[in-house]
């Protein structure tokens, strides 16, 4: 079996694309000590045993983010799936447009609020990258 087929331990993780009015994405910076510290991603996290991705997002932005949002508030935007090392990652990303509360950084990040123009600037994990090339995309469609 070559190295690209082996199994790895799936890790499922539910993402946000929380686009303001003004069009801008925010990303986080994942805090030292982590893995891949330093790298800019969409706010999310793992998604628990019992748990939807929708229902595990609103519980992380509560907890990272101070947001809130609702499930019904969440369109569907883009996933990523991609082979790391140790484990294969699967992250469905939702947009969200709405939500209460101001964005703070209760984990340790630190926050950006990024236009299409300067997403690429902001190092990403190799997941990441292509779901910032759909952001860009996204926003050039005039959708933002």
């Amino acid at each position: 079996m070559t190295e690209q087929l082996r199994a790895r331990p799936l890790l499922l993780v539910a993402a946000a694309a929380l686009v303001r009015s003004d069009g801008r994405l925010l990303l986080a910076q994942r805090p030292k000590g982590k893995a891949m510290a330093g790298l800019w991603e969409f706010p999310g996290g793992k998604v628990e045993a019992g748990e939807s991705p929708q229902g595990a997002l609103a519980r992380e932005l509560k907890e990272e983010l101070g947001v809130a949002v609702v499930e019904a508030d969440m369109q569907a935007f883009s996933f990523a799936s991609h082979a790391y090392e140790k484990f294969h990652l699967l992250m469905p990303v939702f947009m969200i447009r709405r939500w209460e509360g101001e964005a703070e950084a209760r984990e340790g990040q630190q926050l950006a609020w990024v236009s299409a123009a300067e997403i690429r600037s902001y190092p990403a994990p190799e997941a990441d990258v292509p779901l910032f090339e759909q952001f860009i995309d996204w926003s050039k469609a005039g959708r933002a």
